[in-house]
């Protein structure tokens, strides 16, 4: 994923402090009842679609616009399927406690362009034979395939 230039100037303030982060990701989902996923550039794992909402953006704007940007399709979002916040320490030292809006997608037009700088390529994986994931992904997913037309989030404690 690709930092933003929102991000950049405040990382350039505050450093490797925590940062609040909100975020929206694209479940595209296909006719067959898979789901669509990158093999990240950097490190060769599997993922999600998705990205930080920009300071003038809604949610599932950002969802439509990433699933745009990396993979070349035009995506309709049909419904929440989770929100999930998670922290994550980058290798640089960087802190953020993300906070995901994840939608599931159809799509709506285009095709899958092969890889660019955030992905290698792209699959469709049915839901009993994902590759291995990260637990956020797999939480995700999971609310995805999942069939309830009510958003998924992690109880209150």
């Amino acid at each position: 994923m690709a930092t933003s230039n929102y991000i950049k100037k405040l990382r350039e303030k505050i450093g490797h402090d925590l940062v609040w982060v909100p975020g929206a990701i694209a479940v595209i989902m296909n006719d067959n009842n898979e789901v669509l996923l990158g093999r990240r550039a950097d490190d060769e794992t599997w993922g999600l679609v998705g990205g930080f909402v920009e300071p003038n953006e809604q949610p599932a704007d950002t969802a439509v616009r990433e699933a745009l940007e990396e993979t070349g399709l035009t995506v309709a979002p049909q419904r929440i399927a989770s929100v999930i916040a998670y922290e994550r320490t980058y290798s640089n030292g960087d802190q953020c406690r993300y906070l995901d809006t994840a939608f599931l997608c159809k799509v709506v037009s285009g095709s899958i362009v092969g890889g660019n700088d955030e992905s290698s390529g792209f699959e469709w994986f049915a839901k009993d034979r994902l590759p291995k994931l990260g637990h956020h992904d797999t939480q995700v997913i999971e609310a995805a395939f999942g069939g309830s037309a009510e958003a998924w989030f992690v109880p209150a404690a």
